[in-house]
């Protein structure tokens, strides 16, 4: 009985025009397209920086690529230098001479081999974050590009100065417009 009692207050003009702004709706598939968010995390996966394509966002290539590579990078670096300590400790505890052996005890040897090994590690965390955190910049990219953003809402925030005690005020305000 509550569903007649509202529309009941509404003129049939109204109902018919609410109506017909939801069957326009309705009938507007090309800008929505459910598909479309999955397809950019899809290609982001498969290649990075595909799915920011996909959504047109070509601008976004470069940092995914910069982000992902500077990891790589210090995995490479750790990961060599940690090998270079790991050798030169091996060769300590046998006996030999390596090439840190007037530079730094056994001590510091196992102690630099700690710190990289957990920079290492840090790094292809990192890689695999920064991986993972494209996909979903590319899905959640395509999902905010299927709204519909009109000048018929416009929020502007002011600054304000009083001329009679010289005092500065924000004001906000929000205009719709149908």
């Amino acid at each position: 009985m509550s569903i007649f009692s509202v529309f009941s207050q509404e003129t049939e003009s109204q109902l018919s025009a609410s109506a017909l702004d939801s069957k326009n709706f309705l009938e507007d598939t090309d800008s929505f397209n459910p598909l479309s968010p999955a397809k950019a995390a899809f290609y982001s996966a498969i290649i990075p920086g595909l799915g920011q394509a996909y959504n047109r966002r070509y601008w976004k290539i470069p940092i995914v690529y910069g982000a992902l590579a500077s990891s790589l990078y210090y995995y490479s670096t750790n990961n060599t230098s940690y090998k270079r300590y790991r050798k030169a400790f091996k060769q300590r505890q046998a006996g030999e001479i390596d090439e840190f052996y007037d530079i730094l005890s056994i001590e510091s040897l196992e102690n630099a081999q700690q710190v990289l090994r957990s920079n290492r590690d840090t790094s292809l965390l990192t890689f695999v974050g920064l991986y993972a955190l494209q996909i979903l910049e590319a899905s959640i990219d395509a999902h905010l590009l299927q709204f519909n953003v009109s000048d018929k809402i416009t929020f502007d925030p002011l600054l304000i100065n009083d001329q009679l005690n010289n005092q500065n005020y924000i004001g906000l305000s929000l205009n719709l417009n149908f």
